[in-house]
């Protein structure tokens, strides 16, 4: 699962996500991707499940960037604890999607199975996507 060799500090606070994203919202790698229409957090297992989805699919052809990193700390308190006593421990790590952020990109193979492979990606997504295609793209015919 994804998540940072190392932090700075432990626990992080929740803090707002408000506005769109100002960066990584235009294609860097690839012909096609996935763009968000929401903001949510998106934990590192549902990155890694949607990864999974799309190399399945494509059969390992192709290439495929990940433009999100979970990076925020999530922590909870155990089950059946009173309210009180200090912050619970970390228990796993988050990527703040804002929207309009890329969130995976695929280059290499037809436009078909580039749309269908980032259409199951995401549905393992917890927020509303839209594919999108390079401007210049062009469809090869063999």
């Amino acid at each position: 699962m994804l998540q940072p060799k190392k932090t700075k500090y432990r626990k992080q606070q929740k803090g707002k996500m408000k506005g769109n994203s100002m960066r990584g919202n235009q294609l860097a790698f690839g012909s096609f991707g996935i763009k968000s229409l929401e903001e949510s957090w998106i934990t590192g297992r549902q990155i890694e499940a949607a990864r999974q989805a799309v190399t399945r699919h494509m059969k390992r052809e192709g290439q495929i960037w990940i433009r999100i990193f979970p990076d925020k700390p999530i922590t909870k308190k155990p089950a059946e604890v009173r309210m009180g006593k200090g912050k619970g421990a970390p228990e796993m790590f988050v990527a703040r999607v804002t929207p309009g952020r890329i969130m995976f990109e695929a280059e290499g193979v037809p436009l078909s199975i580039a749309k269908e492979a980032l259409r199951l990606a995401a549905q393992k997504l917890p927020v509303t996507t839209k594919f999108i295609v390079r401007r210049d793209y062009v469809e090869e015919t063999n």
